[in-house]
């Protein structure tokens, strides 16, 4: 699969000074990670975000944004925000920082 290589430039450059973060190629994708949680990702020309389930509902009710299903059954959790929602710096800024609020919430990994 196939992902959107201007996309994954931003985010990184939107990324580099923050400390802890890494790639990894997953689900035929490119995965963030923030001290090992995944916190998005890109899966062909759109960005996965994990919102956590309190922010879910709001997530979706947003322009741009669909069910995360890569199986048939969604993802709770998780959201795609098609390219159309990805056009200012800003919009893309404001995924990765909600995403990263969530993920920094969580309990170390092990």
């Amino acid at each position: 699969m196939a992902i959107d290589d201007g996309l994954a430039e931003r985010i990184r450059e939107q990324l580099e000074p923050r400390h802890g973060i890494t790639e990894k190629r997953m689900f035929g994708g490119l995965a963030f990670l923030a001290d090992g949680h995944m916190f998005i990702g890109l899966a062909r020309d759109a960005l996965m975000v994990r919102v956590g389930p309190d922010d879910y509902e709001t997530a979706l009710a947003r322009p741009h944004v669909r069910l995360m299903d890569f199986t048939g059954k969604p993802m709770r959790g998780y959201v795609f925000v098609d390219q159309a929602g990805l056009e200012e710096d800003g919009a893309l800024n404001d995924w990765i920082q909600r995403s990263l609020a969530f993920v920094r919430s969580l309990p170390p990994k092990r």
